[in-house]
C-alpha cells in the first residue's frame, strides 16, 4: 500500500488533531485541533505555518468555492477568511442541537456542492446524532439517531453510494446516494469491526476518505493502523502506524498519493511513551491517488 516511510509532516503535537484536508489551488494541507479550538494550515514545499484560534471547538473543514474554508465548529458553521492572518468568521449557520451535550464531528462535501457533517452526542448513553447538511446557506436534517458518534463519510467516486462509520458502535455502512435530491437509502453493513478490547480488538472507525478506484480508507482509533476496504466490504490491506490514535486521512500533493494523516497527542502517558508521534501530523506516499475534493458552493 505504502511506497515511502512513514515521516513527520508537522513537528507540533495536537491535542486531537483531524479532518487534513488538501487545498489543491495552495498545494497546502489544512487540519483542526478540536480541543485546542485551532485551524491549522502547512505548505508541505516550505514549511510555512499558520494557525486561526476561534472561539468554539472546530471540527471539520471544507474547501468554499470563493476562496477561505467552511469551518463546522460546535457553535455552527461559519466562513474563515484564509487569506488573512486574523480570525475573519462569517456566520452561516447557528448550530441546531444542543450545544451542551453535542456538537458537529466529521463531513465531506458531495459531488453538489454540498456540506455533509454528522454530529457527536457526548453523553454517549444512546444513539443521539444527527446527519445534516448545509446547501447554500440552508441547514436540513438528513437523518436522526440510530448513531452515537457520527464519522468516516465519504462518497464514492461516481457519487452512487455513501459511506459512513458510526465510532461507537465499531461499524461503517454503505447507503445507496442519490446525488441529485441528496437524499440516502438502503442503509447496509460495509464492515462490523469486533468492539471486545480483550480479544481481536483493532481499534475502532474514525475518519475515512475513498481513493480514485473507489476503495475507502478509514483510520482506526486506537488500532494504530488504517484499513483499505473495497466498496462491497473486502479487506484490501491495512497500513501500520507509528500512533495508537489516528483520526482521519487525506489524499495530499500535486499527485493526490501522499496521505496526510491526523491522530489524538492527548493519550494516557503510557501509551505516548510507546507511541511517540502522537498528536503530530504524519505522511506516507501510497500506490493510488486520492481524488480532488469537491468545494462547498454557496
Amino acid at each position: 500500500m505504502m511506497t515511502s516511510e512513514i515521516s513527520v509532516a508537522y513537528d507540533a503535537v495536537m491535542q486531537t488533531g483531524e479532518c487534513p484536508l488538501w487545498h489543491p489551488q495552495e498545494q497546502a494541507v489544512y487540519w483542526v485541533d478540536i480541543p485546542a479550538f485551532t485551524v491549522h494550515r502547512l505548505d508541505p514545499a516550505t514549511g510555512a505555518h499558520r494557525a486561526w484560534k476561534l472561539d468554539s471547538e472546530p471540527a471539520t473543514l471544507a474547501l468554499c468555492q470563493r476562496g477561505g474554508l467552511i469551518v463546522a465548529m460546535r457553535s455552527g458553521f461559519a466562513h474563515l477568511d484564509t487569506a488573512s492572518a486574523e480570525v475573519r468568521l462569517t456566520p452561516i449557520a447557528a448550530a441546531p442541537y444542543d450545544t451542551r451535550i453535542a456538537r458537529f464531528n466529521d463531513g465531506h462535501v458531495d459531488g453538489a456542492g454540498r456540506f455533509w457533517v454528522g454530529t457527536i452526542y457526548e453523553p454517549r448513553d444512546k444513539p443521539a446524532a444527527e446527519m445534516y447538511v448545509l446547501e447554500k446557506g440552508a441547514l436540513r436534517l438528513a437523518w436522526s439517531g440510530g448513531v452515537t458518534n457520527s464519522n468516516g463519510l465519504g462518497f464514492s467516486p461516481d457519487y452512487r453510494s455513501l459511506y459512513h462509520a458510526d465510532t461507537s458502535a465499531h461499524r461503517v455502512s454503505r447507503y445507496d446516494f442519490n446525488l441529485q435530491s441528496g437524499t440516502v437509502s438502503n442503509q447496509r453493513t460495509l464492515m462490523q469491526f469486533s468492539a471486545d478490547k480483550a480479544n481481536n480488538y483493532g481499534g475502532r472507525p474514525d475518519g475515512a476518505a475513498v481513493d480514485s478506484a473507489g476503495n475507502y480508507w478509514v483510520a482506526m482509533f486506537e488500532g494504530a493502523r488504517l484499513v483499505k476496504l473495497s466498496p462491497e466490504g473486502t479487506l484490501l490491506g491495512e497500513l501500520a502506524l507509528p500512533v495508537r490514535c489516528p483520526t482521519m486521512l487525506a489524499f495530499g500533493d500535486a499527485d493526490l498519493r501522499t496521505l496526510y494523516i491526523t491522530s489524538a497527542g492527548a493519550r494516557p502517558a503510557d501509551e505516548l511513551a510507546a507511541y511517540p508521534l502522537s498528536g503530530k501530523l504524519l505522511r506516507v506516499r501510497v500506490d493510488v491517488a486520492g481524488r480532488t475534493e469537491v468545494p462547498y458552493l454557496e
